[in-house]
């Protein structure tokens, strides 16, 4: 029996979060060829000069770099060229509202920085110490 298909996440910019706070995240879809396709499921995607802009009522999603497919033909995608982000209506107007009122995302000071870290560590060492268990405590 076939198992159920699982989600995954197939980019994440990590470099976005550790540089802005960010307020709000929303799910959408993109438009996309069918080499692209293919190369996102071989894992393949940099969102790190990637960003979104809503121009003339739709969202665009500009600087994302999916590498051609390797098995592509002379047909295949441009790696840098803009895409279309599905999202509904209510979801556009609601950015759009945010976007004129503040930054959906605002950029973290150096002491922001250095506090993410600091609580990225003491969860780590709190990781430890659970998996590790109780150590010489009952022992006599």
């Amino acid at each position: 029996m076939a198992e159920p298909a699982r989600e995954r996440d197939v980019a994440i910019n990590r470099r976005a979060r550790y540089e802005y706070h960010i307020e709000e995240t929303v799910e959408g879809g993109l438009v996309l060829t069918g080499t692209e396709v293919k190369a996102l499921r071989a894992g393949r995607a940099s969102l790190v000069e990637a960003f979104a802009r809503v121009e003339r009522g739709e969202v665009w999603l500009h600087g994302m770099h999916i590498p051609p497919y390797e098995a592509g033909s002379v047909f295949n995608h441009d790696p840098l060229r803009s895409r279309k982000v599905l999202l509904h209506r209510s979801q556009i107007d609601r950015l759009l509202g945010k976007a004129q009122q503040l930054a959906v995302a605002r950029g973290k000071k150096a002491y922001d920085k250095r506090e993410a870290i600091a609580k990225r560590e003491a969860q780590r060492q709190i990781e430890k110490a659970v998996k590790r268990g109780p150590r010489g405590s009952d022992r006599r």
